[in-house]
């Protein structure tokens, strides 16, 4: 019998506590992965770097004090590094595909197996991009050092197709027509839940870690308006406050949870 592959160690960083915990628990259903430690801003991913030599470190964007890019060349020159933020600007793409990034998931377009899939490619030195970051990602330069491959489904330098699970990881981040597939609420999709549009919009605000005022500053409505979305978004959630409707929106509710939406 052979021996089993050693488990992958990850260091989780982002700054809202619900993201990390979903993070951790998504991480936690695959076999051979663990996380090893959590941090909330860049300089907090440097120390738990060094203290614990992961396999892998995902990196948010937007933190306070030290910033996902700011701490990138240092986190890169000591491990892998996966980008996974709600950022999908193009100028900051290109930036953390300079400063060192191996990959760049956008959340809401993966689901959990693709994650954890992009988990073990950035350990092995491959790059894995979601669709909103993918263009500008392919038409930046590589950092300076190993290879990072823009190839979904090939070895670096390799001329064979790689394997079907592979194949399935570049893939299945494009839908039939081309477009990015609508991974929010466990693959569900974001109208899964029955809310329109605009309560879209707002649920996506929420998860970014926006208050009332900013979601009604950024939609340009009153923060009434924004309750009122808020209320009919927890009730199609069936959701008692903010860290509940995120984690049914992320898809990292726990079955108890789930049962009374999943069908």
């Amino acid at each position: 019998m052979p021996p089993e592959p050693p488990t992958l160690r990850v260091v989780v960083t982002d700054d809202n506590p619900v993201v990390r915990a979903g993070l951790a628990a998504l991480l936690g259903t695959g076999p051979g992965l663990t996380v090893v430690a959590e941090a909330t801003n860049g300089a907090e991913a440097l120390t738990a770097v060094r203290r614990h030599r992961p396999d892998v470190v995902l990196l948010d964007v937007r933190m306070p004090g030290t910033d996902g890019l700011t701490a990138l060349p240092g986190l890169a020159r000591l491990a892998p590094v996966l980008m996974l933020t709600y950022s999908a600007e193009p100028e900051t793409v290109r930036a953390a595909r300079r400063l060192g990034a191996r990959g760049y998931l956008v959340h809401g377009e993966f689901t959990t197996d693709e994650l954890l899939l992009a988990v073990r490619r950035t350990a092995d030195g491959l790059g894995t991009c979601t669709p909103s970051a993918r263009d500008v990602w392919s038409t930046t330069g590589p950092p300076t050092g190993p290879d990072v491959s823009d190839h979904p489904t090939r070895q670096p330098g390799s001329p064979q197709p790689a394997s079907q699970v592979q194949r399935f990881v570049g893939e299945s981040w494009w839908n039939r027509e081309g477009r990015p597939r609508e991974q929010r609420g466990g693959g569900r999709g974001p109208f899964a839940f029955g809310l329109s549009s605009r309560e879209v919009e707002v649920m996506d605000l929420i998860a970014s870690g926006m208050n009332n005022q900013q979601i009604a500053a950024t939609c340009f409505i009153s923060e009434k308006t924004v309750k009122n979305h808020i209320n009919r978004i927890f009730a199609k959630l069936q959701s008692g406050s903010r860290s509940e409707a995120i984690a049914h929106w992320l898809g990292t509710a726990p079955p108890s949870l789930r049962e009374g939406w999943s069908r």
